[in-house]
């Protein structure tokens, strides 16, 4: 039932289905209302003040479980996801920190799952996000360690390509990713081809939205 109202996007009628059987400790229940709640999290309706509430519920909820159930595949994903916008509500220095904890749980839930199409895509976010990080910030990186996580836009794409292979069309922004780094990497014909598979995705959430317009702005860029 819970998992029905979920994937029709009632994300809050999700988390209230759920969140009177958090008091049984089932792993399976405490992560869906983790899953839930991510998602209420991305919602325009919600102020900043309460998606950064949304996101620390989370949280607190998922990391009992991380190191009691640490084979559980679930566990690994919405932990690894949570913690990694945790960090970046709470400002750079928290998220850079946090850069390689992140990808070590992605990493995990990757070996107990392969082919799990958002987590392929989460990990190209990484790899993009690395590869993009801006000179100001990367000094800043450099203060926290020794030297910063190392990535590429060759990284990402195959991390997204694989998302793509894994559930063909199942996220408009992976598509959207898809041709920036072909973009980047100079093959334009290519980014031409999923950038118009992004900018005519059917919108249903604010995630399409973005991906329709961002994509239909590059592809005007290209002509």
């Amino acid at each position: 039932m819970a998992d029905k109202t979920f994937e029709t996007g009632k994300y809050e009628e999700c988390y209230n289905l759920l969140i009177k059987y958090k008091m049984q400790n089932d792993v399976e229940i405490k992560w869906r209302i983790c899953r839930a709640l991510y998602n209420m999290a991305k919602d325009p309706k919600y102020n900043e003040k309460i998606r950064k509430e949304l996101i620390s519920q989370a949280y607190d909820i998922i990391v009992e479980d991380v190191k009691t159930n640490s084979h559980n595949f679930a566990v690994q994903k919405w932990y690894a996801l949570i913690l990694d916008v945790k960090s970046s509500n709470e400002g750079i220095q928290a998220k850079i920190e946090q850069l390689e904890n992140v990808k070590k749980h992605m990493d995990l839930a990757v070996t107990l799952n392969p082919n799990d199409a958002s987590l392929l895509h989460m990990l190209g976010e990484w790899c993009f996000q690395i590869t993009e990080l801006p000179w100001h910030q990367r000094k800043t990186a450099d203060a926290i360690f020794a030297s910063l996580p190392y990535s590429t836009y060759e990284d990402a794409l195959e991390y997204y390509l694989k998302a793509e292979a894994a559930q063909p069309r199942f996220y408009s922004i992976n598509l959207l990713r898809i041709g920036c780094c072909y973009l980047k990497l100079k093959k334009e014909d290519q980014a031409k081809y999923y950038l118009k598979l992004a900018a005519s995705y059917p919108a249903k959430s604010d995630d399409d939205h973005r991906a329709n317009k961002e994509a239909a702005e590059l592809l005007k860029k290209l002509k």
